[in-house]
């Protein structure tokens, strides 16, 4: 026969025990890294245990991370209609990353549209101090070229630079610059003109940098471009990278707190300490998972990025099997202003074959 006390006996020594296990946790989630504390809070965005299942914490820079990341991207809005190119209309739009109201120029070809829309050329710049930025200048020739041969072109100003909301935060220590560029990418593909299907990537320098990590994380760009990029690992950054200009952050990047290589090695540990770390940070080490073909160009007399940068990414890519080519320029610059014009015709034609 059912007997009741037992019953609310059994419940109350249930209930303690459930109270037990419950303050335990809470009691662990507290005293461990602040890293591991927000992966918890975010409702397990993050695997925290890698395959081999040694334990390894968690930093928005791993490509994992970024991986299981959202970028949703926003509606775009045209702030500005700016005079027109050749044979294309010229705006200035906005849309948002991570709360953040981006800028960025936008152009659009004239004509008629093909069925499906036209293809999409999102476009990185290369460093330029965030005060002094501003949409509609520098790289205009580049721009031309692709707006001109039947690409829509998309060219995010970054948070920070110009107009745009938020901090400057870099490109290498932070993952910022390439969430705007991820929420760029899904913002154009809801803009009823563009090919959701059909997207490029073209980056310089910095850029460079921002489009090969965007093309590990997302599988939505077809086919990369990178001019002189910053593309190497974390370790020849540090030991074969001397520019001829040591950089120097403008008055307003020093106002902010920057994230830096020295502040991931007090965290992290350095190169021989922690090397797989460093590794789940690294674009280089994960182009087995590149979303399509890359070209790559760099002039030999480069003072701002070393060729062998370029030299690196090529190696990595042809021994993972994928779609490569480098054009190394003799004599020329950082800007390849010496061959301006290939580069820029080969940049066409390599979109044209891998994206139209």
């Amino acid at each position: 026969m059912f007997n009741i006390r037992y019953f609310w006996i059994l419940t109350v020594v249930l209930g303690i025990a459930a109270s037990a296990v419950y303050f335990f946790s809470l009691k662990n989630i507290a005293s461990a890294p602040q890293e591991i504390k927000q992966a918890v809070e975010v409702d397990n965005l993050v695997d925290i245990g890698d395959k081999s299942g040694s334990f390894e914490i968690t930093h928005p820079l791993q490509i994992e991370f970024m991986k299981k990341n959202k970028y949703p991207g926003s509606d775009i809005v045209i702030e500005k209609t700016l005079t027109s190119g050749s044979n294309y209309n010229r705006y200035i739009i906005s849309y948002l990353s991570e709360g953040f109201k981006i800028y960025a120029l936008l152009t659009v070809p004239n004509g008629e549209k093909p069925e499906t829309g036209w293809p999409v050329i999102v476009f990185n710049h290369g460093y330029i101090p965030p005060a002094e930025y501003r949409t509609t200048e520098r790289y205009i020739a580049y721009t031309d070229a692709f707006s001109r041969n039947g690409y829509i072109v998309i060219k995010p100003d970054y948070r920070g630079h110009g107009s745009s909301e938020g901090n400057p935060e870099g490109a290498y220590y932070s993952p910022s610059y390439t969430v705007d560029v991820l929420n760029a990418v899904s913002s154009i593909k809801k803009y009823p003109n563009a090919d959701p299907n059909r997207i490029g990537m073209w980056g310089h320098s910095m850029g460079g940098s921002i489009t090969l990590r965007s093309m590990v994380v997302t599988n939505d760009i077809k086919v990369g471009v990178i001019w002189a990029g910053v593309v190497a690992s974390y370790e020849d950054m540090a030991n074969n990278w001397n520019r001829s200009r040591p950089w120097r952050p403008s008055q307003r990047e020093q106002s902010i707190r920057r994230p830096s290589r020295q502040t991931l090695i007090d965290t992290y540990g350095d190169f021989s300490t922690n090397p797989d770390f460093w590794k789940s940070i690294t674009p280089i080490y994960h182009v087995d998972d590149i979303s399509g073909p890359v070209q790559i160009h760099h002039g030999t007399n480069d003072s701002e990025v070393p060729l062998l940068f370029s030299e690196r990414l090529e190696e990595a890519l042809k021994q993972a099997g994928k779609t490569t080519e480098l054009n190394v320029y003799n004599g020329d610059d950082h800007n390849l202003s010496r061959n301006l014009s290939t580069a820029l015709q080969r940049s066409v034609a390599f979109f044209d074959k891998y994206l139209k």
